[in-house]
């Protein structure tokens, strides 16, 4: 089968396990890739490179890193490949980058569409208590993620899974589904399907106000939350007047009348227990600000007076 002439554009580590599909098993030619600028990063905050940069410069391609649309409206190799392949650039693309490649433009989104569009559909499915997502693969149009279906493959949503464990999967079914996409342009076989005006829902960024555990709230959903926001921005919550990011919670199947959500029911060795709105929160894995994650037993071990019980958690 012979190869297209792609160019590639993504920034996460979801698109550069995509990017190394491709390189490693697929035919086709990719003329270029681009990335977002490095940024600066971690407690010195040096410019890092994204780890779509990272691996494209491990397999010698060629890297291009537009500031804004200008700059990729201005780069001439679009007109002369067949396909720009996207996954997670972070970048929206004008109609005249759109319309430049031979083939267009083609989207692999994290979410079965027209549900959850937009920034953040992995998190924000985990929040609403989905039970099934997946990869749509799209042409893509001027709209936010309202472009023609091209192929969608499902996956179960676990009810121990994180974004990240989500995310992990997501990305395999879209290396799978882009082979398939493009094979698909080769035979010129492709049907495009237009979305279904009902069911759609708006994936908006994560804001980093969104992390602070609300205790008020029934415990299923700060359980969502705090798997949510795995790896980043990470649920947390004031205890003893310390910041404490929460990485693993479970919930007991119990509650205590009279006692006001936030409050704290038990410190031990099985973890920290905090009323909720309904029922009780156990912490199980927390992270204290500049230390490493720890498991709740761990730190009880190191600090067995640290959270005397009653005391309030601040929401």
């Amino acid at each position: 089968m012979p190869g297209l002439n792609i160019a590639f554009a993504g920034t996460p580590d979801l698109a550069a396990s995509i990017l190394e599909s491709l390189i490693k098993e697929s035919p086709h030619i990719i003329s270029c890739v681009y990335t977002q600028p490095d940024r600066p990063a971690g407690r010195g905050r040096k410019l890092q490179k994204s780890p779509v940069k990272k691996l494209a410069e491990k397999y010698n391609l060629d890297v291009r890193q537009p500031k804004n649309r200008i700059d990729l409206e201005q780069d001439n190799i679009l007109a002369g490949i067949d396909v720009l392949v996207v996954a997670a650039f972070g970048m929206i693309l004008s109609a005249s980058i759109l319309a430049r490649p031979r083939n267009g433009c083609i989207n692999i989104h994290t979410s079965l569409l027209p549900r959850w569009r937009g920034a953040a559909p992995v998190q924000r499915a985990i929040l609403a208590g989905d039970i099934e997502t997946g990869i749509t693969i799209m042409q893509m149009d001027t709209g936010l993620d309202t472009g023609d279906i091209l192929y969608q493959k499902s996956c179960t949503i676990g009810p121990d899974d994180t974004a990240d464990t989500l995310y992990n999967r997501l990305a395999l079914l879209g290396s799978e589904s882009i082979h398939i996409v493009l094979d698909m342009i080769v035979n010129n076989s492709l049907k495009p399907v237009r979305q279904n005006d009902s069911g759609i829902t708006y994936a908006h960024k994560i804001l980093k106000s969104e992390a602070r555990i609300d205790w008020h709230k029934p415990a299923i959903e700060i359980d969502r939350m705090v798997r949510a926001y795995i790896p980043a921005p990470v649920a947390y919550t004031v205890l003893n007047n310390t910041t404490i990011r929460v990485w693993q919670v479970a919930i007991l199947d119990q509650t205590v009348p009279g006692i006001p959500p936030g409050n704290i029911i038990n410190y031990s060795a099985n973890g920290i227990d905090i009323m909720s709105g309904d029922k009780i929160i156990r912490i199980l894995k927390l992270q204290l600000p500049g230390k490493k994650v720890m498991t709740s037993r761990d730190f009880f071990n190191g600090n067995p007076g640290f959270w005397p019980e009653g005391q309030h958690a601040g929401t």
